[in-house]
């Protein structure tokens, strides 16, 4: 992943702003064609022009490049609003006013994004993917993952491993490496507590 300086100017934004108005935004406000972006972000034209004209769902992998291209955190790039980074920091997230964001698989609540260079990724997401197939390949990405259901059962699949059944109070932490995939398994979307690092190196053995 690139490590770039940011190079767009943040400004006041609706977090109601689709991603994809988000992105084009950014990029113009950084005078950045798409193929300066897709070199910062080690992503294709193509990917970036889908995005934008919402043409494409990106996968949480694809959205974190996207952030490593504009030099900001993935919370950054879901609200379009900079985040502090001073010393002694503290933010709190009322209940329902999370950052939010839908893909194709998830819907995501960003939470405490008002924090820059924070050490992890804290969101509530709800899993309306049903089936392994609904996802192009697996998730995989540079950081460990923390994940805890909150409501209904899903299924954790994984490059490794055989696929886990997880329901209200279990929880699972693994290698962001290792390709993965949750998959609501219930009647009903589940909903979890998902925590995503990327301040350690990948677990060997």
């Amino acid at each position: 992943m690139n490590s770039n300086r940011p190079v767009a100017q943040m400004r006041a934004s609706s977090s109601t702003e689709p991603l994809s108005a988000i992105v084009r935004r950014l990029r113009q406000e950084a005078g950045l064609t798409l193929q300066e972006l897709g070199r910062r972000s080690d992503l294709s034209i193509s990917t970036i022009s889908k995005i934008e004209n919402e043409q494409m769902s990106p996968t949480f992998d694809t959205i974190q490049r996207l952030a490593d291209g504009f030099g900001i955190e993935v919370g950054e790039l879901f609200s379009g609003r900079a985040a502090t980074g001073r010393n002694g920091r503290l933010t709190v997230t009322p209940r329902g006013t999370g950052v939010r964001q839908r893909i194709a698989q998830y819907d995501y609540e960003m939470l405490c994004t008002d924090i820059a260079r924070k050490q992890f990724v804290p969101m509530l997401a709800t899993i309306h993917a049903r089936s392994i197939r609904e996802f192009p390949n697996l998730v995989s990405h540079v950081g460990e993952e923390f994940i805890y259901i909150l409501t209904g059962t899903v299924t954790l699949n994984t490059e490794h491993y055989s696929p886990m059944t997880l329901g209200p109070g279990d929880c699972c932490y693994f290698d962001s490496t290792m390709g993965h995939a949750v998959v609501s398994a219930g009647d009903e979307p589940a909903t979890l507590l998902w925590v995503c690092s990327r301040v350690v190196p990948p677990l060997v053995g």
